[in-house]
């Protein structure tokens, strides 16, 4: 079987902290390991958006020009101004091309109409998706090309949790919820921490952007943490993945794109080796059942019966296996699988 040389084009990134920026990055660090050869221009931190537009071009054009028939084009969507632009000019050169979904424009922030993106998507001869959910979702939507999952987006640092040697389950399990925090896209933490009785928690974010958070013996508030340093150093049970104004359910534009995309938070956690919390109707649901690495719930009130009761085997088995899957995620096992899946469809 004839060998395809798998290229990528790198940018100008504004930072390398914010999530979308970060699964981007990881991903690039990926293909450079799995052989990769990057089209465009090396890859730069600047905030300039004048200077970021013209070495983003510069970029794009070098790519076109050393672009070859043969080659597998790999594209993270959305690429802003380009991508139609890159799909058709693979074509004309006799590549293909495979883009990997990090954010469809046309569900939350409601940019593109549903048609729009399907027809934009539709330029590039295969897809990844997010998961499962997001891919089914695109053939109802009448996206006729080859379309594959992805599951998880990898995540990569320099080091792991070594805050635990011993994995120890403590009657009222300690769950941390780090992110930023707002009205719009996690004000049930305002509920949560009236309420909260059963179980301790760690919010880790600038309080001052939720008003109306409580003071309660079992919430403690860390402020900022830099992801490395929560990496390597939080001392928690659980990882919590929530979104929305309820406790019983994720609600909202933010709640209820769980069930199609695959949040980054939910790698950041399990890159810091702790067992995750999900909804049980988000798209994530079903691989951290199947992996093994966490709870899925309909409701948070339902961790009040859940997590006292949990045993310490049934704990330490949690872990482990979360533990095994932040060695997965910093080796980028999701994305060499999906892609090596998709070339082999193309």
């Amino acid at each position: 079987m004839k060998r395809h040389r798998l290229c990528y084009i790198s940018r100008n990134y504004y930072n390398l902290t914010s999530a979308g920026n970060k699964a981007k990055t990881d991903n690039e660090d990926t293909l450079t390991e799995m052989g990769a050869t990057n089209l465009g221009l090396h890859r730069t931190v600047n905030n300039s958006k004048i200077l970021a537009f013209f070495l983003d071009l510069a970029g794009i054009l070098r790519a076109c020009l050393l672009l070859k028939k043969g080659d597998v084009l790999f594209l993270q969507y959305p690429v802003k101004k380009y991508f139609s632009f890159l799909c058709v000019i693979s074509r004309l050169k006799g590549a293909k091309t495979i883009s990997l979904i990090h954010d469809l424009g046309s569900f939350r922030r409601k940019k593109l109409t549903v048609e729009k993106e399907i027809r934009r998507l539709s330029h590039s001869d295969y897809i990844i998706a997010s998961n499962e959910n997001m891919a089914n979702w695109l053939k109802k939507q009448g996206l006729k090309k080859n379309v594959g999952a992805l599951g998880l987006f990898d995540y990569r640092a320099k080091s792991f949790n070594l805050s635990k040697k011993e994995a120890v389950i403590m009657n009222k399990p300690n769950v941390v919820y780090a992110g930023a925090l707002s009205m719009r896209k996690n004000s049930f933490l305002v509920d949560l921490t009236k309420s909260l009785n059963n179980w301790n928690l760690t919010i880790i974010g600038n309080k001052k952007g939720l008003k109306g958070l409580q003071e309660n013996p079992h919430v403690t508030y860390r402020g900022f943490l830099p992801s490395e340093e929560f990496i390597s150093h939080i001392d928690a049970d659980f990882g919590l993945v929530w979104d929305g104004d309820s406790l019983d359910t994720c609600s909202g534009e933010y709640g209820n794109y769980l069930r199609w995309n695959s949040p980054h938070k939910v790698s950041f956690n399990l890159r810091a080796g702790l067992p995750v919390i999900v909804w049980n109707e988000s798209a994530v649901a079903p691989i951290i059942k199947k992996y093994g690495v966490g709870i899925a719930v309909g409701s948070l009130k339902e961790l009040d019966g859940i997590l006292p009761r949990l045993s310490q085997e049934d704990y330490s088995e949690m872990q482990k296996k979360a533990r095994q899957m932040a060695t997965r995620l910093n080796e980028g096992y999701f994305l060499k699988k999906a892609l090596r899946i998709a070339i082999n469809d193309l």
